[in-house]
């Protein structure tokens, strides 16, 4: 099959500055570290916390940075310690299990489309809602807490 979307973490450049200052790049609020007493997951890698065992740094990152001058700032979480940013043409699969909402944003940051996401059956969800001409790209948002995980943009 050919492949239809592209997912990716935060950018690197942030990750990394957040790392190593402990504070919002975009906000220059502090950031939080503390060991990981949820799954997350990493905005970063996409990948799940290991509860108890690793540390997370908690900061506030706005996914519309760039995209539209109205600020949406919200809590995210990455791994304390350096993991490769996610950007890949398939889902992560450490996210399937996950109680997820996508947001189809069109022009001017509006949502055309949501779907909430059952049994890990991403791809359906996302091939219905880049079906839908005017979405231009795709939030993976925890429908639990609803913050943002990711994006999913078209390839092609």
């Amino acid at each position: 099959m050919v492949p239809f979307f592209r997912v990716a973490g935060i950018p690197a450049d942030l990750a990394r500055q957040t790392r190593a200052t402990l504070k919002s790049p975009q906000y220059g609020h502090p950031a939080h570290v503390e060991t990981a007493a949820g799954y997350g997951p990493c905005r970063s890698c996409l990948a799940t916390f290991a509860e108890g065992q690793e540390d997370r740094i908690l900061f506030t990152y706005d996914p519309f940075a760039g995209v539209d001058p109205y600020p949406s700032p919200g809590p995210v979480f990455i791994h304390r310690e350096d993991c490769p940013t996610w950007e890949a043409e398939t889902f992560p699969p450490t996210l399937r299990s996950l109680p997820l909402t996508f947001e189809g944003y069109g022009d001017d940051r509006w949502i055309v489309a949501r779907e909430r996401v059952a049994d890990g059956e991403v791809e359906a969800a996302i091939e219905r809602l880049f079906a839908e001409p005017a979405v231009r790209y795709v939030h993976v948002r925890n429908t639990e807490a609803g913050c943002f995980i990711a994006r999913v943009e078209r390839v092609g």
